[in-house]
């Protein structure tokens, strides 16, 4: 189906029905904020992500009990062509370690009591080729964004997305690219020292597919279907759920941010309850943060996708919401 398909138009309607924070649960935070015993602005961000999160959650005394990290896992085509640090073998094995309990997430969610979820989206079926062909068609890209809009349905609230597909940075760098512009080294980075082989062949492979799908690029859910991956389709689909249920959302690494741009481009609001955990080692990482006006909460130089950066996150809003609960009210606020 093309642009006008009824899967897409869909996803369309939804876009234009994002609710906003809510503005009462907003004020009544920041005024606490402002008669907590410390210097005016003092807690800087924390106390700006308190009212955040306030405004989603539409509470007053904003709370943590209940978050997930979900982790979508998929296979990309254009992998075949030697783009990606690991083979596509990968996938598959990060995915079996995760469900054994073996993986990096595990072990950050075990510690900070995270919920953890798997979604795994056909890794024995990659995605077609997006030099030659869109790596999706309409119908199954629609249908995968909803059944990333599932994820939600045990409940959660705050929500961290990761990601598990060998190749999907080259398609994120490829999605920014045509969504925002730029030269393709701007989103991978230049060929230089180890890595320069690899970034070269990263770069051969992004221009020939802007050269096949360019006439199509102006639809940000083109952009999706053409250069994407299911993992990051699921992605934007439970950012859209999330938003449209009033869920704040702690986006994870490239792939996972650039799933997100796909809805800015639909509605420049569409993002307003999504914080950016973490700025990972992906050149295109930061810059496309930037466009987006997500400051990351973290940056370790992680680059290991599976929500870690987003779990690292979410210790950082359970901390704001703590003192906003548990800080005394006091005269304390005007000393310097």
């Amino acid at each position: 189906m093309g642009p006008t398909g009824i899967p897409f138009n869909d996803i369309r309607a939804l876009a234009t029905m994002l609710p906003p924070p809510d503005g009462e649960a907003m004020a009544a935070v920041t005024a606490r904020t402002a008669r907590l015993a410390k210097p005016v602005g003092d807690l800087g961000r924390l106390a700006e992500i308190a009212i955040w999160l306030a405004g989603w959650q539409g509470r007053p005394m904003p709370e943590v009990t209940r978050p997930l990290v979900a982790v979508f896992a998929a296979a990309h085509g254009v992998a075949g062509h030697n783009i990606a640090a690991l083979p596509s073998a990968a996938g598959p094995a990060q995915l079996a370690d995760l469900a054994a309990g073996g993986g990096a997430i595990n072990a950050l969610c075990a510690s900070a009591d995270i919920g953890l979820k798997m979604f795994e989206l056909a890794l024995e079926v990659p995605t077609r080729d997006f030099t030659v062909e869109a790596a999706l068609d309409e119908r199954d890209c629609a249908a995968t964004m909803a059944f990333g809009m599932e994820a939600l349905a045990g409940g959660t609230d705050l929500l961290c997305l990761g990601e598990i597909g060998i190749g999907n940075k080259v398609a994120a760098a490829a999605m920014a690219r045509a969504l925002f512009g730029g030269a393709t080294a701007d989103w991978i980075g230049p060929p230089e020292g180890a890595d320069a082989a690899l970034r070269a062949r990263q770069a051969a492979v992004i221009d020939q597919a802007l050269g096949l799908h360019g006439p199509f690029l102006a639809d940000p859910l083109e952009v999706l279907r053409r250069l994407g991956g299911r993992e990051i389709a699921a992605a934007a689909g439970a950012i859209l759920a999330a938003r449209l249920q009033r869920i704040p959302v702690i986006l994870d690494g490239f792939a996972i941010t650039a799933a997100a741009a796909v809805l800015h481009r639909l509605a420049p609001d569409a993002l307003d309850h999504c914080l950016a955990g973490h700025v990972s080692a992906e050149p295109g990482h930061r810059r496309l943060l930037a466009l987006l006006g997500k400051p990351p909460l973290l940056d370790l130089g992680m680059d290991l996708g599976q929500g870690t950066g987003a779990a690292l996150a979410a210790g950082i809003v359970r901390a704001a919401v703590a003192c906003h609960r548990d800080m005394a009210e006091g005269e304390t606020q005007t000393l310097n």
